[in-house]
Formats: structure tokens, C-alpha cells, sequence
């Protein structure tokens, strides 16, 4: 991931455009009338050797003789152009250009590399960021930038909106001037070829004029630059995707009923997620989302209340919040006895019905009523236009409380011309304005959905358990069936590397002939399960292959035989390897769940969970999240299956144990990203009661890894770095320096509340009392991809973990500069601590590539100082303006 250079692309003060013309319809003549119509105020340089002069603009011959290096260039000239073009940009010292033309994938040079490959690689040399090819440009309204071919500008706002398609860039810039929606920049990526999603989420995330992002994404290839550029723009601003080929089904065969449910948009729907964006299904829902992300403010609960001038109206207000999964708002007695004041025919309850004759002041002194009360967290107005009321008036009324408000006031204006200047006047008030009352229902629960997803990242988890993996035995396990040629790997191959990993499986055998099947049901005990072993066959009832509750061995006997005779009759073509010998397992108020593993192609591992069986492909209830997962995670997985309302119990069924189904979707997803060799996993059934969760069947597809790249690479999301855990000795014993976890929420509280208030203040620079939920979480759940925490811990003296000391880097999206802070426990200064975790992050850094490390401390700070003097940091005078004294390694 990289910002490099693109705030020459995206806020640039010079730019040439090479082909600039003025032939009518041409790319050329449109980007220049553009760039001419669109207020620029810095220099612009057209180059074409066809003309001296463009608009009153001297036009220069070729790149090598502009005056200076323009920081943005804009090349719409023939393919076979562009490399030499971009070379030359390069060697002048232009550093960003957007490339609008198309056709550089398939045309070949003289050394037979496709155009595109040649003009990366004479962009490269000089770290020339190039948009495109194929791209319609881009848009910076803030300074009068439209370096696009879109029929017009944009007005000036606060929402960046990122494309791959040029079509969709033209056809929202048209809809959001009818709006009166403004943007900080607008660019439609084409085919990405530098610059791509992440790039721009990391630049768009610290950019303070940009208070939203929107995506429409039509395919991603690197899911883990992806992911985190996501999760790091979603934790600063709402960001939004639409996602375009949601019919697209998976091209990758599948051996495992996993393989089948993980469907590709079902694992962008769980990317996005967890990442902590939101996602727009239609465009309809994206132009809503539009209107609510730039006025929206922050929601501090779910409940809507709606009211409006018509029952019709509200009432499909209501259902649309009702089918949404949305709440209504529970109105407290004052409130009801309020609003009974201003509508007397009001019974309390139901929609409530302004009537079609109330005057403006009616409906601001009701919405005045519902903003007082705690349990109304929005209000929306739905107003049907009539003879008696001017809307506008309405509007003007209600505009003083949308903008006094703290909560969201939303307005939908049903009509069109008798309506319009009253969404103008709602909209400059801040009141989102919607054209029906299913659009301004679903802007509401998109809000509610940024809050969820934000909400998740904030939940800090419970550990899991105590022990740790055996992963030896599992990777032995795997290389040894792979040398066998085993690639679909049998129940009890299965059952033994989910052993490995401490998740409970139902006691099995394997046994090759009906007499071995006699012996292994009298090792195990009566009654037992009996089971064909075929690689052949997917669903062993199918052919009669599974017999239930043999409570003798002639019953075990003769069941295998029949089962032998009638696979042979079934499938004469049907391998048979034996059978499997299970403990019986019987328990009717069990619930029959899945639980797997998948790959996709573009996300890798995915973990699977819903509701399991002979019926799981009918029932069609799963849901999919990425790996690696803790318990809030994996909770939340759970929840979003139908299945999930019957575990939380009903009638006489007592709740489902949570803790113990949560704990094996947590294995399962360590499972698959430790052991890259597995590609597909299927638990079918997993029993769950009151009492636990157990694995009765269980099959794994696997395969040869590639050891060409990291292990790691094929997850989006980086895990856990266990090797990075390292135990020294220290104060007469042992303590462990490791990466913080999420689990560590609890520990870094108490360590938090032993810091004196002066040692807080050297952390933060400013007093806290306690850490608020949104810190904590931002301490505890880092991105090991881009940050790292070190903490010291050891047992205290009840056996519980605590938390000695931390320290903490934090790298830019280029790895050039990484910002590091150590803090000590204020009773344990002066033993050592903060030099041992100072020594581990520079070793850390140097490995990763970092150039420097750099922090900075209070003036008065003195013990942080003297320490990095003793490392070798530079340290410079006291900054003036900013307080503090700034200080930096250099380590390449």
C-alpha cells in the first residue's frame, strides 16, 4: 500500500494534458474544456504538436519542452504513446498521471510486453503514480479541479466517491448535481494498474477535507492491502461500498459443502464487515446513502420515530423500519401525553398522523416533542403534498431544529415540482431529504448499520481457553496424508488434526473389513454408529451407507455387511475403504449445525457457520466471516443465521451453549490459517446443546502449499504473529514480551488504572481518568499488518496475566516513518522494562524494512528522553508551537 505522490493527483498545482484538443467529441477537447470550466487556479500545460494555441493557452510540443515538471499530467493520446510519454513525464519530474487511454492490456510492445506492462515500468524508476489506464478521470472540487470527461463539474463537499467504472462515475456526478450534493474529489480508478482501492482509502482516510468515502467496486486483487486501508478508513469516517457482479457465482469447484455456501458475495458482504464499512445493495440504496452520509450525525441508539401529514404514508414508513429489522422508537408517557396535546385524535399508538391540514408549527412543535425524548434516537417526517400546506413552509419550520439538534432529523417529500423547493431548504438546514419513505427508512437503517459495525469493533473478547494447539501433530498429520496422495481426507483423518486443535470430536474408528468393524464397536462400547468409508460418496445415506443405535456386534456384523452389498448394488463404480465406528451420540435436543472452511479466490480462507444436516443446502442458512476470528467475532457470525434464534433457546429447549460453539469457529478459523494446506473443511453435523458442542462428521479437502509466499499471505487479514512472542528473564524471573491481543482488554484496563496521572499525561499529553471503550478497543485490536504492540506480561498472584509495560509503533501506508511510545507501569520504572521493549520494536522495524523510527515527548519527560539517547536517537529542541521535543532513528 501506498500514498506516495498522490497528493500531486489529488491535490495538484500545475497540470499538463498531453492530447489536449479541439476537435469536437474528442477525449482531449472535453478533458481541456474542463479543466477550463472548472476554475483551476494553477498552472495548466496543453500539449499536442498540432496546435500553438488551445482557449488562450500557448500549447507546448512536446513533455520534454514544458517550462516545468507539472505535478499532475493527463495523457489521452494513442496507445502506443503512452510508455515513451510516461518516461518522459518521469524524467521531467512529474510525479502522478492519469492515463484515460484504453487499450494498453492488449497491445504488445517490440519486446512483447502489453503497453500496460511498459508504462509501469517506465513509471517505476521514478515513483510516477499513475490512475488508469482506462480511467475517466478525476475531480478535486475544492480547488476547481475536473480532469475528467464527465458533462460538467461537481459542486464542493465532504464525500469522496471512488470508481472503477467510468459510466458509474458520470451518471452519479449528473444525479448528485441534482441534488445539490457536493465532493472532495471524485476519480474513477479504471483498471488500476498502480493505483488502486487501497492507495486511495489511505490517502482519503487522514484527509481532512473528505468526512465520507463511497466505493463502487466491481473486483478487488489484493485483499489484504485492501482490507487494511479499510479498516483503517471505516475507524476514521463512514465508508461505503457498492458492489457490482453480486450473481457471480464461484468458478472453483468444490469437494466440500463449505466450498458450495461460501458464495463470492457472501464473503465481500463479510469483508466489508469486518472491516467496519457499510454496504449498499442497489444504486437506489447508494443515492440514498449519498444524501445521508453528508448530512448525517452520529446515532446513539436504533430507535426511529415517524410521523407525517397521512397514515398511508407513515405507515409505509413503519413497514419499510419493520422488514428492514429497524426499531420503532418506544415513546415515554410525557412524550405521548405531548403529542396527544397537539393532535387530540391521536389514540397514543399506531402511526402518528399530523392530519393533511396541520399548519407548519404543528410538526415543529411535534418533532420538538419527539427530539426531548431519550428513546426517539431519530426523527423522520413523511410529507405528502395538498392544496392547504405549502411544503416549503414546513420545511422552514422544521429547518431551526435540524440544525440546533444533536440527533438526526430526516424528511421525506413525497411529489416532485410542489416539493422541491422544500428539499432545497431541508437540505441546506442539514435534514437529509428523501423522494419516498422506503428511501429515507433505508438512509435511516444505514446509519444504524455504521453504528452496528463500529459498535464491533469497539466489543473487546473473552479468551477462549486455556492451552495452546498441538500444530506439530497437525501439519504432521497433513504432510503425511499428502505423501499418501490423500487429498480428500477421510472422517477420521479429519477428527484427528480438529484433535490437534482441541475441538471436541465424537469418539471414532476406522475398520477395514465387517470383522475389524466388530472389534473397534466392542473397543468403543455399545451402542455405536456405523459408517461406509468412501471416497466416492458426499452423502452416505444416500446408498443406505449409515446404520444408528447397534447395540450388539451380530446387529454391527450384519449392518456392515448389508451396507457393503447395497453400495456394491447402488454404485458398482464406488471405492470402499472400510467403515467408520462411532460412539453413539444421543441426544434429541441437539442442534444440528455446520461449521468449515472454504478459499476464495480473491479473500482466501473463509470460515463458514449455519445451520447444518442432511437439509443444509435446502435450508440454505449460513453465513461466512474471514478469519482470524476471537469470541465477539464469532458470536456475531453466529447471530447473523436464522438458526441463531433457536440456540438462544425456546419453550423447554434451554439455550445452546455460545461459549462452546463460539470456541470451535475459533479454532477452526486458527485451524485453516496455521495449516495453509488446507483448502476445504467441512463439519457436518456439529452437535450443540446446553451442554456443549461436538464434531460427529467431519471431511477436508487439502493440497500442496505454495512455499514460494508467506503462509500468511493468503489470509486478508494478518492473525495473531506467534512468532514474534519471545520469554526473557527479568526481575529474578521470567516475563513474556509478545504482540497485544484483543483479550488483553482486561489487563490493559488495570494496567491503565496503576499509571499515576503525570505518567498518563507523558502517554497522551493530555489528563484521562479512564479509558473510554473506543480507546481501549483501538489499543488492544491492532492491524499487525501496519502497527505493532508489544506488551510485557507475566502471572500475577492469583495466575491471571497482567500487564507490565507496552510499546507501541505505528508505520506509515509506505513503511517509510514508523511513530513508536513506550510506557512503563509507573511502580515498576527504572527495572529495565522500557529499554527491553524499546530494543524489541527497533528489532522489529529493522525487519520489516522501516527506515525510521521517530516519537516525541513533554519537555519534562526527562526518563523517555534519556532513554532514547542511550539508543541512539537524535533528539531536537523544544517545538514551539507544538510542546513537545521530537526525536527519531534512522535504521536504513
Amino acid at each position: 500500500m501506498s500514498v506516495r505522490n498522490l497528493r500531486q493527483l489529488l491535490a495538484p498545482k500545475s497540470v499538463a494534458l498531453v492530447g489536449a484538443s479541439e476537435r469536437p467529441g474528442s477525449v482531449g477537447a472535453t478533458v481541456w474544456r474542463n479543466l477550463l470550466e472548472g476554475g483551476f487556479k494553477g498552472t495548466l500545460f496543453p500539449v499536442n504538436p498540432k496546435y500553438q494555441t488551445l482557449g488562450g493557452h500557448r500549447v507546448w510540443t512536446d513533455v520534454a519542452d514544458l517550462p516545468q515538471a507539472p505535478e499532475l499530467a493527463i495523457i489521452c493520446t494513442p496507445p502506443s504513446t503512452v510508455p515513451g510519454i510516461v518516461r518522459a513525464l518521469g524524467e521531467l519530474g512529474t510525479r502522478a498521471a492519469i492515463v484515460m487511454t484504453a487499450g494498453l492490456s492488449s497491445a504488445r510492445d517490440l519486446r512483447g510486453r502489453s503497453l500496460k506492462q511498459a508504462m509501469l515500468d517506465a513509471a517505476n524508476p521514478y515513483l510516477l503514480r499513475i490512475l488508469g489506464p482506462n480511467s475517466s478521470g478525476l475531480l478535486a472540487p475544492g480547488i476547481g479541479l475536473n480532469a475528467s470527461i464527465a458533462a460538467g463539474g461537481a459542486a464542493s463537499g465532504r464525500i469522496a466517491f471512488v470508481s472503477e467504472s467510468g459510466a458509474m462515475m458520470t451518471g452519479v456526478l449528473d444525479w448528485a448535481r441534482t441534488r445539490g450534493i457536493g465532493f472532495s474529489s471524485f476519480m474513477s480508478l479504471g483498471e488500476s494498474a498502480d493505483v488502486d482501492f487501497g492507495d486511495v482509502l489511505d490517502y482519503l482516510a487522514s484527509d481532512p477535507g473528505t468526512g465520507a468515502i463511497l466505493l463502487h467496486v466491481e473486483s478487488l486483487r489484493y485483499a489484504r492491502k485492501f482490507m487494511s486501508a479499510a479498516r483503517a478508513a471505516a475507524r476514521s469516517k463512514p465508508t461505503l461500498m457498492l458492489k457490482a457482479g453480486r450473481s457471480i457465482e464461484s468458478a472453483t469447484a468444490a469437494a466440500c459443502l463449505s466450498g458450495v455456501l461460501a458464495r463470492p458475495d457472501d464473503v465481500y458482504d463479510a469483508a466489508i464487515r469486518r472491516a467496519g464499512m457499510l454496504r449498499a445493495y442497489t444504486t437506489g440504496q447508494l443515492f440514498a446513502a449519498v444524501e445521508t452520509l453528508a448530512r448525517a450525525k452520529p446515532l446513539y441508539g436504533e430507535r426511529l420515530a415517524i410521523l407525517g401529514n397521512g397514515a398511508g404514508p407513515v405507515l409505509l414508513a413503519q413497514d419499510a423500519l419493520q422488514h428492514g429489522g429497524g426499531l420503532p422508537a418506544r415513546l415515554n408517557e410525557d412524550t405521548v401525553r405531548r403529542l396527544r396535546e397537539l393532535v387530540p385524535e391521536w389514540s397514543g399508538v399506531g402511526e402518528l398522523n399530523l392530519r393533511g391540514d396541520a399548519p407548519p408549527e404543528r410538526y415543529r412543535d411535534a418533532v420538538e416533542v419527539l427530539l426531548k425524548d431519550p428513546e426517539a434516537n431519530a426523527v423522520l417526517i413523511v410529507h405528502a403534498p395538498n392544496a392547504v400546506v405549502d411544503p416549503a413552509d414546513v420545511a422552514r419550520a422544521l429547518a431551526p431544529l435540524a440544525r440546533s439538534s444533536s440527533r438526526n432529523l430526516l424528511a421525506c417529500w413525497l411529489g416532485g415540482q410542489s416539493v422541491l423547493a422544500a428539499r432545497t431548504i431541508a437540505s441546506e438546514a442539514g435534514m437529509p431529504a428523501y423522494r419516498t419513505p422506503e428511501e429515507a427508512v433505508n438512509g435511516f437503517l444505514q446509519i444504524v448499520d455504521y453504528r452496528r459495525n463500529q459498535n464491533l469493533l469497539m466489543q473487546v473478547p473473552a479468551s477462549v481457553g486455556d492451552g495452546e494447539p498441538d500444530r506439530e501433530r497437525a501439519r504432521a498429520l497433513v504432510r503425511t496424508a499428502l505423501a499418501r496422495g490423500h487429498y480428500l481426507l477421510s472422517d477420521p483423518e479429519t477428527k484427528a488434526i480438529l484433535d490437534a486443535y482441541g475441538i471436541p470430536t465424537v469418539p471414532t474408528l476406522s475398520a477395514a473389513t465387517p470383522e475389524k468393524v466388530v472389534r473397534a464397536a466392542s473397543v468403543l462400547g455399545f451402542p455405536v454408529a456405523v459408517k461406509i468409508l468412501s471416497p466416492d460418496i458426499d452423502q452416505k445415506s444416500d446408498v443406505g451407507g449409515v446404520t444408528l443405535d447397534l447395540e450388539s456386534p451380530e446387529a454391527v456384523r450384519a449392518a456392515a455387511e448389508r451396507m457393503r452389498r447395497r453400495l456394491a448394488e447402488l454404485r458398482p463404480d464406488a471405492r470402499l475403504d472400510g467403515f467408520i465406528v462411532q460412539e453413539m451420540a444421543r441426544n434429541p435436543e441437539a442442534h444440528e449445525l455446520i461449521a468449515g472452511a472454504a478459499t476464495d479466490p480473491v479473500f482466501g480462507p473463509v470460515i463458514l457457520f449455519g445451520q447444518g444436516g442432511l437439509a443444509v443446502e435446502v435450508a440454505g442458512d449460513s453465513a461466512v466471516a474471514l478469519p482470524p476470528l476471537n469470541t465477539v467475532l464469532a458470536r456475531e457470525l453466529v447471530g447473523r443465521t436464522r438458526v441463531a434464534r433457536q440456540l438462544a433457546g425456546y419453550r423447554n429447549h434451554p439455550a445452546a451453549d455460545m461459549d462452546a460453539i463460539s470456541a470451535v469457529l475459533v479454532q477452526v478459523a486458527r485451524l485453516v490459517a496455521e495449516v495453509p494446506e488446507i483448502v476445504e473443511l467441512d463439519i457436518n453435523p456439529l452437535l450443540a446443546d446446553s451442554r456443549g458442542a461436538i464434531v460427529l462428521d467431519a471431511r477436508m479437502r487439502i493440497a500442496m502449499a505454495d512455499r514460494s509466499a508467506s503462509t500468511l499471505d493468503r489470509l486478508a487479514i494478518r492473525p495473531y504473529p506467534a512468532e514474534l512472542e519471545e520469554t526473557v528473564d527479568w526481575d529474578g524471573g521470567h516475563i513474556l514480551l509478545r504482540p497485544i491481543r484483543p483479550e488483553d482488554g482486561q489487563a490493559h484496563v488495570a494496567f491503565f488504572n496503576a499509571l499515576t496521572p503525570d505518567d498518563v499525561r507523558y502517554r497522551m499529553f493530555v489528563r484521562v481518568r479512564e479509558l473510554q471503550p473506543a480507546q481501549l478497543a483501538r489499543f488492544t485490536q491492532i492491524d499487525y499488518d501496519r502497527e505493532m504492540a508489544f506488551i510485557a506480561t507475566r502471572p500475577n498472584a492469583d495466575g491471571i496475566d497482567e500487564t507490565l509495560a507496552v510499546g507501541r509503533v505505528v508505520a506509515d501506508p509506505d513503511n517509510v516513518s514508523a511513530e513508536f511510545a513506550v510506557t512503563v507501569r509507573s511502580d515498576l520504572k527504572g527495572k529495565g522494562l522500557g529499554v527491553m521493549l524499546m530494543n524489541k520494536l527497533i528489532a522489529y522495524c529493522r525487519a520489516r524494512g522501516t527506515r525510521e523510527i521517530v516519537g516525541e515527548a513533554l519537555p519534562q519527560n526527562a526518563p523517555v528522553i534519556g532513554l532514547v539517547k542511550k539508543l541512539g536517537f537524535t533528539v531536537g529542541p523544544v517545538d514551539e508551537e507544538e510542546g513537545v521535543r521530537k526525536f527519531w532513528l534512522t535504521l536504513r
